[in-house]
Formats: structure tokens, sequence, C-alpha cells
């Protein structure tokens, strides 16, 4: 890395190749054919493959019946039990070095060094005799601060989806390769909760320190996107540098905007603009020389995945996509994205490059707008409201949106839903960490922060309906076109955001969430015992300035 660093007053975006050239030159490559996981502990194995090519890759899948392939020339496959990521079974590493800066929490579990070895070499018996596939390659779209990452598969379809999701290198940057850290996922070996202090046979286990993650018991292949994330969220921080859990794009000047957003609140849909070009669609970095994406690929949600509304995330869907618990017709193999039998989390990754006229490299400026998504199931909130700089930092620690009835067991209406910086179970230090660092970027770049309201209107989820795509859609248009620096606004009477009295291509009856109503007093009550939710969960944050308080809605 401090190679890459002495050449930062040269870097020039146009001439990345030359860049990494050089740093290639100043180390000397490894001629190791075990490509070093002996130093890792893993021996007595079968045949390693590293960075297979796509078509290699798919063969092998095809071949250990792993997966099958769709009409369109994707990948189906299955991922058993876990079906989404498993919260309850991450884990941190309490090594001494760390103690004092993670945020020990409900999320960040802590596991002790001895059991982590322990995992370690009941795991490393287990590798003993496989076959394994390893993934070579980078996060971090600028060479500034980019990262080699190391993923050790046992499944050969894991290893097409890291291949996807991650940065690719070059046959040179292959040959230079150095991992900053290592991910070993082997879904096969199950943990033990009594031997290992873990809660399930699936566990995700990071350690800071070693740099290492080794994740088993779960097929699930977002644990292993979502476990390097989380190192970038403790590691890119001491750079300076504020890592994100938003989708970013740029106009055809180079203006760039960032999306915040929960799964479902339309994060990867609304920023696959056809209008705009796609920096990424879900891990972003803000450092002082602008946005860099941190991934090389696309993680969307394809339920209810129609061509008409996500003509661009539709097309990505051909060779090289990899689609997670999605319906083939039996005869036809066509997809069923209506199809939510398997779970309503169906997933498809695919390179970033497969949508039409992306950035690449993942690289952009500073934003000038900042959206954040929330899918408001009790149909309160305003589809579009404008945020002070004090109320961006309030509704970013709140991460608000909705879950909603039947999506999950023992839930029979809508429940309110808190994820700190739209991506709480990501954050290894405190969410007020990653809050300032904000904070001080929109000050700074003096950028517009938007909330928008992709759920329900005119009633809560069962009554009212949701939010026309195209309006939305409309909306964030003119956020980031500067077409509502013309208009103006009003207070919202309880949420106390602003609120636009028009926007171009949009009915105005529908900016008012009251007025959508039939009943304005039912209104009324709803959207105070929203604002009391907001309050109640606000109160956990101990140590934020009383002016950042004042954006508290009001609820009496």
């Amino acid at each position: 890395m401090n190679a890459i660093a002495s050449h930062l007053d040269s870097f020039n975006p146009n001439n990345l190749n030359w860049e990494l050239d050089t740093f290639a030159q100043e180390i000397e490559p490894s001629n190791d054919k075990t490509f070093g996981l002996e130093s890792l502990g893993i021996k007595n194995i079968g045949r390693v493959y590293r960075n297979l090519s796509v078509a290699e890759l798919i063969e092998h899948i095809l071949a250990r019946k792993e997966g099958t392939l769709a009409a369109n020339g994707a990948l189906c496959v299955k991922t058993g039990k876990y079906t989404g990521r498993s919260p309850n079974d991450k884990f941190i590493v309490e090594e001494p070095e760390i103690l004092d800066e993670v945020d020990w929490n409900a999320i960040n579990v802590a596991l002790a060094p001895d059991k982590f070895e322990q995992l370690y070499k009941r795991m490393l018996a287990y590798i003993q005799g496989r076959d394994l596939y390893i993934f070579d390659g980078y996060v971090g779209a600028d060479p500034t601060y980019r990262l080699g990452v190391r993923v050790i598969n046992e499944f050969a379809w894991h290893n097409l989806f890291v291949h996807q999701l991650f940065l690719r290198p070059t046959e040179r940057e292959l040959k230079y390769h150095r991992p900053d850290f290592t991910v070993i996922a082997v879904p096969g070996f199950q943990g033990d909760p009594e031997i290992d202090g873990i809660h399930s046979e699936a566990f995700i286990v990071l350690n800071l320190v070693k740099r290492i993650v080794l994740i088993g018991g779960t097929h699930y292949a977002g644990e292993m996107k979502k476990s390097v994330f989380s190192f970038l969220n403790y590691m890119m921080t001491k750079q300076n540098v504020l890592p994100m859990h938003c989708a970013a794009n740029m106009d055809e000047f180079g203006n760039t905007a960032l999306f915040f957003g929960l799964s479902g609140t339309g994060k990867t849909t609304l920023s696959a603009d056809s209008s705009r070009r796609l920096i990424g669609d879900d891990e972003h970095g803000w450092s002082d020389r602008g946005i860099f994406n941190f991934e090389g690929g696309c993680y969307a949600k394809t339920i209810k995945l129609c061509q008409k509304n996500e003509p661009q995330i539709w097309e990505a869907m051909r060779f090289g996509a990899v689609l997670e618990n999605v319906i083939l017709d039996e005869q036809t193999r066509i997809p069923d994205y209506d199809d939510d039998s398997i779970t309503e989390n169906t997933r498809a990754a695919y390179p970033v490059d497969y949508i039409p006229n992306c950035v690449v490299p993942g690289i952009g400026g500073h934003p000038k707008a900042v959206i954040f998504l929330t899918a408001d199931a009790f149909g309160v909130l305003p589809p579009i409201a404008k945020l002070t700089n004090r109320q961006a930092m309030y509704h970013f620690l709140s991460g608000y949106t909705s879950k909603l009835a039947g999506t999950e067991r023992g839930i029979t209406e809508p429940q309110a839903t808190f994820s700190s910086c739209f991506g709480s179970p990501f954050l290894p230090l405190d969410p007020t960490v990653y809050a300032e660092m904000l904070y001080k970027r929109l000050i700074q770049y003096d950028a517009d922060v938007y909330l928008v309201n992709t759920g329900w209107t005119g009633g809560p989820y069962g009554v009212g309906n949701r939010i026309k795509i195209e309006h939305t859609r409309a909306m964030v248009w003119a956020a980031l076109s500067g077409a509502l620096n013309k208009v103006k606004f009003h207070h919202h009477p309880i949420f106390k955001v602003l609120v636009p009295e028009a926007v171009p291509g949009v009915d105005s009856n529908i900016l008012d969430p009251q007025k959508t109503w039939s009943d304005p007093i039912a209104y009324e009550r709803q959207a105070k015992d929203l604002a009391r939710r907001f309050v109640e969960n606000f109160r956990r944050f101990h140590y934020v300035p009383l002016e950042m308080m004042e954006a508290s809605p009001a609820f009496e």
C-alpha cells in the first residue's frame, strides 16, 4: 500500500494501468505453487484452482451439480436453509488490540481468541483432502486506498460470486498480488455451539487483528460480501475514508449522487438510471479525493424484477450472472422473478460493467446530492423532503425503514426498523464515528440531502398504495438536477423536514402525505406514533450535540 500511496500526486483515473504497472514493478512476484495456502495452515488438500475464468468456473459448477443454467444464460443456485444473512451468527474476535475500538453490542458479539483458534483448527481439518477455489482480487477502485483480498472457497459457485462482486485483477496484477485480508468460506463445515462458543452451526467470525474471516455452516454467498464490507468499515476510517452503505452514480457532467438505504428501499433500482452513469450499487468510500466504489459488481434483489421498471438490471441477467433462489420453469428454464416460494430475498450478482455506461474504474467526484431512502409502510412520511445538515445526521443515525407483515414469522403488522447509518450490522465502530465523518463532508462539500420515501401513501400497508416508481424517479431527478432549488418548501408539522410544494412532473397532491389519507385525524395519529418510535430509538445515542436533538420529530 505504501508503494501505491507514493503515486498520489500522479494519480489519473484515465491512466490507471500505468499506475498499477508501476506499483507492480516495486515488489517481487510470488513463485509459490501452493499460492501461499500453507502459510494459513491449509495442508494436505486436493486440487487448487486460482482465479479461473467465468466460463471455467461455470463448467466446474455444472460438473459438480452446484447449479443450473437459466434460459437467459445466468447461473441459478439454491442456498438451502439460509436464504439471507444470519446476523445472530456473526462474531468479532476479542483481541486485546481492538478491545477499546469496537462498539461491542448485540450485533458486534465478542468471541474469545482461544475459541477462534479452536474453530480455525477444526475448519482446517475439514478442508484436508478437498478441492479449493481461490479468488485473488481487490477492493477499492481508487488505487490510493486499494486493498488486496483473497477468498478461499469450498464451492465453485461461491468463487464465481466473489469473482463477479469484487475487483478483478489483470494478469499482471494477479502475478504480484498480495492479500491484505483473507476470507475462508467453507459452507459444508458446521460449527458446534458447545465446542466453539457460537450460537448455531452457522458462523461468520471476523478477526480484525489477524485480518481473516471464517465462514461456515451457511451457503448464503452474501455473507462473504458483507464480511469484507465490515472489514472496510473498520480499516477505511483509519485512512480518513468514510465507508458507506450506499449506491452512487453521476450525470454526464460528472456530478455525483449517493443513495443510502436498507434492503427493499430501492437503492439498486434508483441508482441504475439510464440517464446517469452507475459508479456502484452498494458500498463506497468518501475520501478527500471524492467517491470510489469498494466493489466491482452488483448484488440486486430480483423479487418482482420487471423489464419495464428496471431495464438495466433485467438486461444484466445473462451469462456470468449468479441467481440465488430464483425459481426456473422446469422445461423452458425461464426465471420466474415473481415466485417467492423459497424466499422473498431472491438475488442476482453480476459485474458492474453489465450495466450500460457504467463508470470504470468506479471513481467519482464529491457528491452534489445525497439521498436517504426509506420504505415507510405506515404511509406517513412525505415522498420527498429536504433535510438540514442536523436533520441529515439525525436520520443517518436513525436509518429508518419498515418491515412488512408476512415477511418474517410473527410479524402481523408493519414494524419500524432502525439501522444506524443504513447499515448497522456492518459497523464495528460506534455509529457516531461515521455520522461525524459524514457531517464534516456535507459541510465541506456543500451537498444537499433529501429524504425519499419509496413506501406507502394514502394509508398504511394494506390500505394505501406503494408510491409509483415513476413518481419516485421524477422526484429523485428533481433533487439531482437542482430543480428543487427553484421551488418553495414548508415544514412538516410532525417530522419537521422541508416538504416541497411542487415537483416537476409530479402531482402536487401526493407531496403532502396527509392529503392522500381519507381520514386526516387517522393520519396525524399514525404519524405521531412513528415520530414516537423515532424518539425512543434515538435515546440510545448519549453523546450527540443538542442541536441534533432539535431535529427530532414531535409526537405530543
